[in-house]
């Protein structure tokens, strides 16, 4: 299956109540869009996309190809259909200075790249957030960028950070119209980016 007739922006919007890292994606009237919920003490990374928080359908499940490594890569899979879309790469040590990933397609063929705007924002936040009480506030005016481009170079989303102290929130848009198959591929993309960026700022 693929996301379709989406109405941007996206809103993705982590609980507080459970101990699990689950997040709502809801579209700008609020409508429900996927339940993403990550499965708790497993040496690698298990998320699985459900319809809505009732989790009465399992829509895609995202999986590590290794244990927790700067280069572990995350592979999208379709429950509906039974298919791959792609997956998400992490460009390992480049990412301690500024966070990039790859977004390859089911042929393992570059389809886009996830840039954050401003390596200085995961610089100071680091920082900071090691500051007693300070670094506890860093969600307020520490909130990371990324910017979605092509390899045709375009750019064809912007995905930020809110200001939130709790509520760990994350809003999505669309710059231009996209293929909803790739669409798909890249909103699945960032999510399991979202969980793996979240701690920050």
């Amino acid at each position: 299956m693929v996301l379709n007739n989406l109405n941007y922006p996206l809103d993705f919007k982590f609980k507080i109540t459970t101990l699990a890292s689950d997040f709502n994606i809801t579209d700008k009237n609020g409508n429900y869009v996927a339940y993403v919920r990550q499965k708790m003490f497993k040496l690698k990374e298990d998320v699985i996309v459900f319809n809505d928080e009732s989790k009465s359908k399992e829509l895609f499940r995202i999986q590590a190809n290794k244990w927790i490594d700067f280069n572990a890569s995350y592979s999208l899979n379709d429950l509906v259909d039974k298919k791959n879309f792609g997956r998400l790469a992490r460009k390992g040590m480049r990412s301690l200075w500024k966070s990039t990933y790859n977004i390859l397609d089911s042929n393992d063929q570059p389809k886009f790249t996830v840039t954050e705007d401003n390596a200085w924002t995961k610089f100071f936040d680091g920082m900071v957030s090691e500051i007693p009480i300070i670094g506890m506030f860093t969600g307020y005016f520490l909130n990371p960028a990324y910017t979605v481009k092509g390899v045709d170079g375009k750019e064809y989303f912007k995905l930020k950070k809110m200001p939130s102290f709790f509520g760990r929130r994350f809003q999505l848009d669309r710059v231009i119209d996209i293929d909803d198959e790739d669409e798909s591929l890249v909103i699945l993309s960032l999510l399991m980016m979202v969980l793996l960026e979240r701690a920050r700022g």
